[in-house]
């Protein structure tokens, strides 16, 4: 069974200005020669880690990872005037330029799905290869799911929690009534709905409970971020048409992609990989039997870390 590779730390760091006031953090591991890749990390909003360095051969691999607008160590935290789904498009296409590089293969998981499928149908010429996981196709029923009622069923007890900030009048619209205390004034409600927000997803992520996980995404610092910019991205419609994905899917059909994701996954069910499979026969489907939505469950890093060693040996 596929395992992560040691952990590794950057050759090299960038931060690179794009439209004010966004400033991104770019880091880049492993062999500066390699074939590069490209992770995009999830939410909107979550930020790099460095363990996401290690679903990638060092002595293969030009690994590089970038925090999006607002995440992690990119500047200003938070921030979502700006920020949206073409500005991030443009980013990517930006840091490519930026790193002279000419195509590369994309990685990406939850979010990270969304932002590798709409890029590869925006600059499909630069895409050599996608590795996708735990699909999320932003439609107005996969962000009801988990927000307004579906996932609420399956985890009632983390549900209440989830529930408490809001007023009982306000519940018939939770992404509304959470934006409207993720983007105000208050700075109490703001940071309680944040927390609220990240840990209710953290406590649904994993087929078993992940405390780490919950710790992480409660922390501060990584629930604002998230909780602010997912929200502000989903009041929105994710800044995509309807079915945006799915009715642009032949403009990227000659990429070769693979697709993995868990059975149990109860962030992004496993209907929405089913049908981006469905739309897209070429691209390969593994679901993982004893999964959820988390990339670092033991069956689900199997099948990435096989999915990067194949393309390595096809495109390396």
């Amino acid at each position: 069974m596929n395992k992560l590779y040691p952990a590794i730390k950057p050759f090299t760091t960038h931060k690179l200005e794009v439209e004010e006031p966004h400033v991104l953090y770019i880091e880049e591991c492993g062999d500066p020669e390699g074939l590069p890749v490209l992770f995009l990390h999830g939410g909107p909003g979550a930020g790099c880690d460095a363990s996401h360095r290690q679903f990638f051969d060092p002595e293969v691999y030009r690994i590089i990872l970038f925090d999006q607008r607002g995440s992690g160590r990119s500047r200003p935290h938070a921030m979502l005037d700006g920020n949206n789904t073409q500005a991030l498009i443009d980013d990517i296409e930006r840091i490519r330029e930026y790193l002279g590089i000419d195509k590369w293969v994309i990685f990406g998981g939850s979010w990270g799905s969304t932002l590798a499928l709409v890029y590869a149908q925006s600059y499909p010429e630069n895409v050599l290869g996608m590795i996708l996981r735990g699909i999320f196709l932003c439609r107005q029923q996969d962000i009801d799911w988990f927000y307004q009622e579906g996932a609420s069923h399956i985890f009632p007890d983390y549900w209440q929690d989830y529930l408490q900030p809001i007023a009982q009048e306000e519940r018939g619209n939770m992404i509304q009534a959470y934006y409207r205390r993720l983007a105000g004034d208050d700075e109490l409600a703001r940071m309680a709905a944040a927390k609220a927000w990240s840990r209710w997803e953290a406590r649904c992520a994993n087929l078993r409970y992940n405390a780490q996980l919950v710790a992480h995404m409660g922390d501060p610092h990584t629930a604002l971020s998230m909780a602010r910019i997912e929200c502000h991205y989903f009041i929105n419609d994710s800044f995509l048409e309807p079915d945006q994905i799915l009715n642009n899917i032949n403009i990227i059909r000659h990429i070769p992609t693979t697709i993995v994701h868990g059975r149990y996954d109860m962030v992004c069910p496993v209907d929405q990989a089913f049908a981006l499979h469905k739309a897209f026969p070429e691209a390969s489907l593994s679901i993982i039997p004893d999964a959820g939505h988390s990339a670092f469950e033991t069956g689900i890093v199997d099948a990435l870390v096989g999915a990067t060693h194949s393309f390595a040996d096809a495109l390396a």
